[in-house]
Formats: C-alpha cells, structure tokens, sequence
C-alpha cells in the first residue's frame, strides 16, 4: 500500500508497533486520571469527615457558614468586589506600563545615562523592599496629610497609586529579565540591517522579551488580584470592607468567607491563565522555539 501524500509531502504510514506504543500510552493517561479522580475523592472525604467530627464545629459552622448570613451578604459584598475589579484593571495597565519604561530606563547604555539609571535602579530596590501594607498607610495618610492644592485625597485613587508603585518595581524587574535575556546578536542583526536603536528596541529585542517573560508576568497579576483588596485599609468600601460592615451587622463572620470565595472565583481563570501560558512556553523551549 503506497503511503499517503500531503501538500507534496509523503507521510509514511503508522507502523504496529507505534500504534501499539499509542494504545498503551492512551491507557496510561485514562489509569492516571482514574487514580487522581479517586485520590482526590479520598482526601475530600476524609478532609471533610476530619473537620466535620472536630468538637467546636457547630460553632464554627455558626460563626463562618451560616447559609441566612451569606444570602444576606453577597449583594453588598458583589457591590464591593466591583470596585475590586475597577481597580485591578486600572492598576494591571499602570503597572504594566511603569514597569516596561523602568526595564527600558534600567538597560539604557552609556555613561550619559548613569543618572537614569541609578535612579531606576533606587525606585526599584525601595519599593521592592517596602511592604505593600506600609506603603498604603504612608501614602493614603501621608499625601492626604499635606493638604497640597489639586492632589487628590481619595482612598481609591491613593490606594491604587500605592499598589502601582510597589507592582511596578517588581514587573520592572521582571521586564529587565526579559529584555536581557534576548542575545545580542539579534541586537547585532538587527543594527545590521540598518535599523536604529530605537527601531532595534521596539521591533526586534522587545518583542522577544515580552514573550520570554509572558509566564512570570500573568502570576503578577494574579498576585495583584489578591493585593487590590488591600485598599480597604484606606476606608475604600470594596469587597472587604463590605465583609467587615456585614460582619458587624450580623455578628458573623460569613461575610469575610463570602468575599474569599468570590475573590478565588475571580483569581482561578487568571491562575489557569497563568499555567497555559507557562506550559505553552515548555513546549515552545522543548520545540527548540519552533512552535
């Protein structure tokens, strides 16, 4: 039987031997996932008959699973979490764009931009290493405190601005990585075939860079994700600080299990995200950069 031709291309046919290496292989996968279905079974049953026997569970299925006390607060808390998510998406492209131009600032050449340089380094290295939750209090009550003409005093805006800045240092980082981690030699081609350095930058060497670093770039947001609910300690009225106002109403503390779950529900399609984007980069590495 003579083989199958594709596009000009003969494809020989699959040996048994091959088709028996598929079958086995198939069967392997339907085996794992059988196993994992069963094993996670296992360790739910077993987590829930371990907490549900522990002695102060009444109590606490009182104090955080109340089903009359999560009904009542999951409008105000789906309220807040709206607010969450305005900020989230205002934040993700400000950090994104203050990172890019400190990554660019940072690996400017020349001895004329030692200053640019140093100063990108220092904004890195301090909100690196100043904690998110004192950069909140010292910003949403610092600026406030100067009483300065046309600078806005909202616990939104200053809560945001805080975030950007601590976010910005790290995707900077993450940036400078990528752009890095591109040889010089496309540099070199590039300038080769006549392109400027700002052409090089912006055609050649940034998109490669983005590409590279696609993985650790969608696990900060997902961390940022988290991190905007930080603003209620502002006086912000998000989804936290609805949680607390409900829990304070009602004398539970449900509304706060209310507002984890609506923020894993919002944090688990950015995760997968995340894992699709760092698989797709294996089996690009693995493919040798031909997929």
């Amino acid at each position: 039987m003579s083989a199958p031709a594709r596009e000009g291309v003969v494809v020989p046919p699959v040996s048994e031997v091959e088709r028996g290496r598929r079958s086995y292989r198939r069967s392997r996968q339907r085996r794992s996932t059988w196993v994992a279905v069963v094993s996670t079974l296992v360790f739910a049953a077993v987590l829930v008959v371990g907490t549900t026997s522990a002695p102060g569970w009444e109590r606490t299925q009182q104090s955080f699973l109340d089903p009359a006390a999560a009904q009542r607060s999951l409008l105000p808390v789906l309220s807040g979490l709206w607010l969450n998510v305005r900020v989230l998406l205002v934040a993700a492209v400000c950090v994104f764009a203050l990172g890019l131009v400190v990554a660019l600032l940072r690996t400017l050449r020349g001895p004329v931009w030692a200053p640019v340089r140093l100063l990108a380094a220092a904004y890195t290295d301090v909100f690196r290493g100043v904690p998110l939750l004192v950069l909140l209090y010292i910003i949403g009550f610092g600026v406030p405190g100067l009483r300065l003409q046309g600078v806005p005093t909202d616990p939104v805006v200053l809560g945001t601005t805080a975030i950007v800045l601590t976010y910005g240092a790290y995707v900077a980082e993450v940036f400078r990585a990528g752009l890095e981690s591109v040889h010089p030699s496309q540099r070199a081609a590039a300038r080769a075939l006549g392109l400027t350095h700002r052409q090089t930058v912006r055609l050649v060497v940034l998109p490669q860079a983005v590409r590279n670093v696609t993985p650790p770039l969608l696990n900060d947001l997902v961390a940022l994700q988290k991190d905007v609910g930080l603003i209620s300690v502002l006086g912000a009225v998000d989804a936290i600080r609805q949680a607390q106002i409900q829990s304070a109403v009602t004398a539970n503390f449900t509304p706060y299990v209310v507002a984890a779950v609506l923020f894993v529900l919002l944090a688990v399609p950015m995760a997968r995200l995340a894992d699709w984007a760092t698989a797709r980069a294996r089996r690009r590495q693995q493919a040798g950069g031909l997929l």
